[in-house]
């Protein structure tokens, strides 16, 4: 188990290193260059932040429920 978790680690380690280049991204270099990044950013974390809220509020209302029977 342990042997085949490490390699599949191993396999995406090397993946990843090989999947692109930092220095081709253009779409990266135009967001960055004119400001729009930041809104990009910003609503992904926006998104992100609004699954926590969701997901916390259902386990709340689970536990509630839980609770009563």
């Amino acid at each position: 188990m342990k042997r085949s978790l490490i390699l599949i680690l191993l396999l995406l380690n090397f993946v990843t290193a090989f999947a692109q280049d930092p220095a081709s991204v253009e779409m990266a270099d135009t967001l960055r260059s004119s400001g729009k990044i930041y809104v990009v950013i910003g609503t992904i974390v926006i998104i992100f932040i609004g699954l926590a809220i969701y997901l916390f509020a259902i386990d709340r209302r689970l536990k509630k429920i839980e609770k009563q029977k």
